[in-house]
């Protein structure tokens, strides 16, 4: 199953193309994150990425991008990270 929300799929889709590793961007706080094991190491970044797409609650968020970089921007001073780089 794959996620019908746009925005969702969109920021998969981004991520993807900025080659953000999965496992940065995994919530692991969440049922689903135990229910499929995704703590194990030897899950693919391509296993992660569909788990995220089938439940977005996977996702961390807010991931702030400016040109050809991102941060998960938890803690939301991480975005700084972004601003001190010049962008």
């Amino acid at each position: 199953m794959v996620t019908r929300c746009g925005p969702s799929q969109a920021a998969l889709e981004t991520l993807r193309a900025l080659g953000l590793p999965a496992r940065d961007i995994l919530r692991d706080n969440e049922d689903e994150y135990a229910a499929l094991n995704l703590a194990d190491p030897s899950k693919a970044d391509a296993e992660l990425f569909a788990a995220i797409a089938q439940f977005p609650i996977l996702l961390q968020r807010p991931i702030v991008i400016a040109v050809e970089r991102a941060v998960v921007a938890r803690p939301p001073e991480r975005v700084n990270e972004l601003l001190d780089a010049g962008f």
